[in-house]
């Protein structure tokens, strides 16, 4: 058993997913208003964005190294939903244990230094250690389901992580935003990223589209 996950995301209409430049576009009350109506109690986000919004800027630097080793998980709250930031190998620090009115937890691999993982512990931060040199998503969702009673979860970005959770078919349905504008700079990441370049394309079935100010929102089912 796992959560019911949807990937949420707002981009302009190349497909770029920079926040800054989106938002000189369109404002992002109608990507959150969306996002309310999805009814997703908890929301993930990659490294990467975690670092860019809610993370300390200095990364965590261990003094000792060793692995957690196996598999292992913290339940610091129990809470109706929860902020989940995926962080393989524990840089991110934390200037405090919530955010936006919801706990943190924090997903790690089984190469986590454990002193990371006590650090976490010590801030009252709920955290799951899972997957040998990359995080086990399918297992760490199981956890999720079972330990944190997460039913709904909404994946938001950036590319990599929803590329990986596309990539491990753990995805239920694709919220997609368009924003009235074009970025069309070179190497700038795209809502799906990081994906093998012989993996077949991933068919969807379009269930609705909605209008909202300029941006289009529409939702598919895998």
């Amino acid at each position: 058993m796992r959560p019911y996950i949807i990937c949420h995301m707002m981009s302009l209409l190349d497909g770029r997913i920079d926040c800054d430049v989106t938002e000189q576009i369109e404002s992002v009350d109608e990507y959150y208003e969306a996002l309310n109506q999805l009814d997703c109690p908890s929301t993930l986000m990659g490294r990467v964005t975690m670092q860019m919004h809610y993370a300390l800027p200095e990364p965590f630097i261990a003094e000792d190294t060793s692995p957690i080793g196996d598999e292992q998980f913290h339940v610091a709250e129990s809470a109706k939903g929860y902020i989940v930031a995926t962080d393989t190998m524990g840089k991110l620090r934390w200037p405090q244990n919530s955010f936006d009115g919801m706990p943190l937890l924090v997903i790690t691999s089984e190469d986590c230094p454990k002193e990371y993982l006590d650090a976490l512990t010590k801030q009252h931060i709920s955290w799951i250690a899972t997957g040998k040199d990359v995080i086990n998503l399918s297992r760490a969702m199981e956890i999720l389901y079972e330990a944190f009673n997460v039913e709904r979860l909404s994946v938001t970005g950036g590319g990599n992580i929803n590329g990986a959770f596309l990539k491990a078919g753990l995805l239920d349905e694709v919220s997609m935003m368009w924003c009235p504008g074009i970025d069309g700079r070179k190497g700038m990441a795209a809502v799906f990223d990081g994906l093998d370049a012989d993996l077949p394309p991933t068919k969807l079935k379009l269930t609705s589209v909605e209008k909202m100010g300029e941006t289009i929102w529409a939702k598919y089912m895998l």
